[in-house]
């Protein structure tokens, strides 16, 4: 194991006498790794805060800044996500609510809620509903809150609390950190990261050429949706007619949080090519032709901060920012990749050859028209294709899967629902922002990323700034999907001629 830091040591707390919380997962003491599982039982029973009792809530005292700098010295000392994600599980299992005092306090709102009720039709006195109310909530936050809110008052704390719910994210996803209480660990992390980085805190910059080399590199690395090939390749991206911004938090300015792209164009792009393609962009713009703002990139780059609504609101202030410096620009529109269609329309393509025996997305005369071209039956040679992007160098493909598959994209995009809301990830984030599914592209990215992952296809969600209020309540409160004309149809012909 690495050093644990100045004053604190694995030996140094196994001779810790803490008293020790119930564990989550127990084991027995001879069993491999059952020394490093006791030293974070006695780390946890020494660092994280009683619950303090609700007549002292506001008078108890914060634990010592070393105990919970122990804790960060700690944790960063752990060898591996395994490590990691134990502790994590440990804390969650053994620090979280007091589920005997939650019941006990929900009995007390019942019954007094019950005496209020029986004293009609006297006038009411809330005040006593309202204090039991009280009670409820303090019981019901666990005991872990209290040692993250201490960890964020320390220097560098928020930005530890971020790289922890990274590796608690992770640790869900690899299946090493599990269950309710990890689940419910997750989520109040989550709300408290909200509230740290709501945009009171936030701090919009612009990147140039001229902005520190360390900004550049960073931005370069965490591209997500269209990496950057080279320095040169990163130069064209913030000069004239693009634009980069990113959100920064006060405690940490100038380090990037999520960036977003934008091209300044003439009109809304239908491919990516002509966006990011290698040119020598002129050293001055011509304002005149600047009439449209495409958003076609936004990256995370702190993984502990999916799920915190920051996407939404820089695009908002970008608008703004735009908006002063063009006073003329009117049409705001994004250029998006539109992952996991493919693996959704593979998918489909498999089960229906399994349960049905054959291939309905496709009719007879495409069947026909794809079998000539591919020379067999087209199923499971289709499906060869387009994991991979041979198929584009066909033109005679290219042109006879042109039509089935926009007509299946728009369907995946308009009616493939998760909880009633749009399944592709990216299509719920702007039409949660209020924007309308405008345009299906065909061949709009034709690197190898976008032709394996969405077939070629990009779509543009507009963004009609007096509408975007309208449609978002729409879609979140009614789940309704504002679309135009052409996807509308396109939906319309999948209804027709595919059967699924």
């Amino acid at each position: 194991m690495r050093g644990l830091g100045p004053g604190l040591t694995a030996q140094g707390l196994l001779r810790l006498r803490s008293r020790l919380p119930p564990r989550p997962r127990p084991r027995r003491l001879g069993a491999p790794g059952a020394t490093l599982e006791r030293a974070m039982d006695e780390l946890l029973g020494r660092t994280v805060p009683p619950a303090p009792a609700y007549e002292l809530r506001e008078k108890t005292p914060a634990p010592a800044e070393g105990q919970c700098a122990d804790f960060m010295r700690f944790y960063g000392s752990l060898e591996g996500a395994s490590q990691r994600a134990e502790l994590l599980s440990r804390l969650a299992g053994s620090f979280g609510v007091d589920h005997g005092l939650v019941a006990e306090h929900s009995a007390g709102v019942l019954r007094v809620g019950a005496a209020v009720g029986a004293a009609a039709p006297a006038p009411r006195e809330p005040g006593a509903l309202l204090h039991a109310e009280d009670r409820l909530r303090h019981a019901l936050v666990p005991r872990y809150r209290g040692l993250f809110q201490h960890i964020s008052k320390l220097e560098g704390g928020v930005r530890f609390l971020v790289r922890l719910r990274a590796d608690l994210l992770e640790a869900q996803t690899l299946r090493m950190a599990e269950g309710p209480h990890v689940r419910e660990m997750n989520g109040v992390l989550k709300n408290m990261l909200s509230d740290w980085f709501s945009t009171g805190f936030l701090n919009l910059e612009r990147v140039t050429w001229h902005s520190p080399c360390e900004v550049l590199q960073k931005i370069s690395e965490c591209e997500a949706v269209h990496p950057v090939k080279n320095w040169m390749d990163m130069k064209r991206r913030v000069s004239s007619y693009r634009r980069c911004y990113f959100f920064s938090h006060c405690s940490t300015p100038g380090e990037p949080l999520i960036v977003l792209h934008v091209a300044l164009t003439s009109e809304i792009s239908n491919n990516i090519q002509t966006i990011v393609k290698e040119f020598s962009p002129p050293e001055t713009e011509d304002k005149n032709k600047i009439v449209t703002a495409v958003f076609y990139s936004i990256s995370l780059t702190q993984q502990g901060l999916q799920g915190v609504e920051l996407g939404s609101f820089l695009i908002k202030r970008v608008v703004k920012e735009l908006q002063r410096e063009f006073p003329h620009l009117e049409t705001f529109s994004s250029l998006s990749p539109i992952p996991g269609f493919t693996k959704w329309l593979l998918g489909t393509l498999s089960s229906q050859t399994k349960e049905l025996g054959r291939n309905e997305l496709f009719t007879d005369s495409e069947c026909n028209e794809i079998s000539d071209i591919i020379g067999g039956p087209i199923s499971e040679t289709l499906k060869i294709l387009l994991t991979s992007n041979e198929w584009v160098k066909s033109e005679k493909l290219v042109k006879v899967l042109q039509s089935p598959l926009m007509r299946l994209c728009a369907w995946y995009l308009y009616g493939e629902k998760h909880r009633g809301y749009a399944l592709n990830p990216v299509a719920n984030f702007h039409l949660q922002n209020g924007a309308v599914m405008w345009r299906i592209n065909w061949l709009a990215d034709l690197s190898l990323k976008g032709t394996t992952s969405s077939c070629g296809m990009m779509v543009n969600y507009r963004y009609f700034l007096e509408e975007t209020g309208v449609n978002s309540t729409a879609y979140l409160g009614a789940k309704n999907i504002k679309a135009s004309e052409q996807v509308l149809n396109l939906v319309s012909q999948f209804q027709k001629l595919s059967k699924l």
